[in-house]
């Protein structure tokens, strides 16, 4: 891992790199060339990390081999075993990641590890309760959910009947709306989550409206999952019938998801990733899963989590005091939005710029969007990358006037148009 200079004293990567080399010159030209970029720009993607060398090992195992259809004869779910031999080690890593996940968030719910991604995650959880058509109520793109909570263009909002809760005026989701909105949609499915939401999520009241009407609730916690787990955002474990979450954004694993629900769900959960969503598990990313929870038990994980909200919250309100918009005038946790939307530049625009100033952070629809998906309003920051690196409070502020500067840059550029 890099540390907070871009300097990375193992040289695990260019290991890696030369032993690729031996067989594709090319391919390790452009694997050295990512390496250097993320060695020496700014990252500042919400929804990526770094994760350890013993991460990056295991996915790279002898485990990429080993076929594992199924789940090991342990499970609780009530499954029928695997459908391959030679499983006995694969069994026994899976079930020790499963228990690693729940000691991690102390809970006693089932977890299924072997989803590849939080979209295959949501597809999986999605599947196992619900019908073609069935009713979700969730956040729509433009107000931070994410594209499998129902947009128009994704496999969830071409299968199910989807309507949208809001935020209110300041950016905030709006309990009231959800309220009135549940009781007249009467959805099977309430969703919460998001992936450009910089506010706590109050789960309890969540949980209160979907038992009003009797809905299943679902959390989509993978942006927050490492603030979850350290105690810095608040659980939804006890509130949600069924959590989802990614393990490489702010848990620092590997690049995967994970499903966890109540124990009563737990042969539908199963079977919602294999066989219908899924075929064999990638037992070398489900090592790298097992590693990554045996890292976020430890002390340093909690401190890093803690840095990683302070290092947010210094960077947000260094924005605030040079008079940007912040969507919610702050954050809570490990990200949150500029608006430009009375700017002539398009958050497109200001991803380009700061690409070229060596700076990495994605453009982003904001409340009441007016431009497209393409372009947008405004760009999303995040701060568990560089604070995985060493970065302080300090270091944020700085980089902010970097931005400001490139974004008067832009001003001056679009009115001598």
């Amino acid at each position: 891992m890099f540390d907070r200079y871009g300097n990375d004293d193992s040289n695990y990567n260019q290991m890696i790199i030369e032993e690729i080399r031996k067989t594709s010159g090319k391919v390790a030209d452009l694997i050295e060339k990512e390496y250097f970029r993320q060695k020496e720009n700014v990252e500042l993607i919400a929804s990526e990390n770094y994760c350890s060398e013993a991460v990056l090992a295991a996915c790279g195992s002898c485990l990429s081999w080993k076929y594992a259809e199924g789940y090991p004869y342990e499970r609780t779910s009530g499954n029928k075993g695997r459908y391959y031999g030679g499983t006995k080690y694969v069994d026994e890593l899976e079930e020790y990641c499963c228990d690693k996940w729940r000691e991690v968030f102390n809970t006693d719910y089932h977890v299924n590890v072997q989803p590849h991604s939080g979209s295959q995650a949501n597809f999986a959880a999605f599947g196992a309760v619900l019908e073609i058509g069935d009713k979700i109520l969730a956040l729509n793109l433009d107000n931070g959910g994410h594209l499998t909570h129902g947009a128009p263009i994704n496999f969830s909002g071409r299968t199910y009947n989807i309507r949208f809760y809001d935020v209110d005026e300041k950016g905030f989701i709006d309990m009231d709306d959800l309220r009135k909105k549940a009781h007249e949609f009467k959805p099977k499915m309430i969703l919460t989550g998001a992936s450009a939401y910089s506010r706590i999520i109050d789960f309890a009241g969540f949980a209160e409206v979907a038992k009003e009407i009797g809905a299943i609730l679902m959390v989509d916690m993978a942006h927050i999952a490492g603030l979850v787990a350290a105690g810095e955002h608040p659980s939804p474990f006890g509130y949600a019938d069924i959590i989802t979450t990614t393990t490489h954004k702010t848990l620092r694993g590997p690049r995967g998801g994970m499903i966890f629900c109540k124990q009563e769900l737990a042969r539908k959960i199963d079977t919602g990733v294999f066989p219908f969503a899924q075929g064999g598990p990638l037992e070398h990313i489900i090592a790298g899963k097992a590693i990554c929870a045996e890292e976020a038990l430890r002390p340093e994980f909690k401190e890093y989590q803690h840095q990683v909200r302070l290092n947010c919250a210094a960077f947000a309100d260094e924005f605030v005091k040079m008079g940007y918009n912040v969507v919610t005038g702050g954050t809570d946790n490990h990200v949150f939005l500029l608006d430009f939307s009375d700017r002539e530049f398009t958050g497109k625009n200001l991803q380009t710029a700061c690409d070229e100033a060596g700076i990495t952070l994605n453009k982003n629809c904001v409340p009441n969007e007016k431009r497209s998906p393409m372009q947008t309003s405004g760009v999303r920051i995040g701060t568990s990358p560089m604070t995985s690196r060493g970065w302080l409070e300090e270091d944020f502020r700085k980089v902010a006037h970097r931005i400001d500067e490139i974004v008067k840059k832009l001003d001056k550029e679009k009115k001598s148009e």
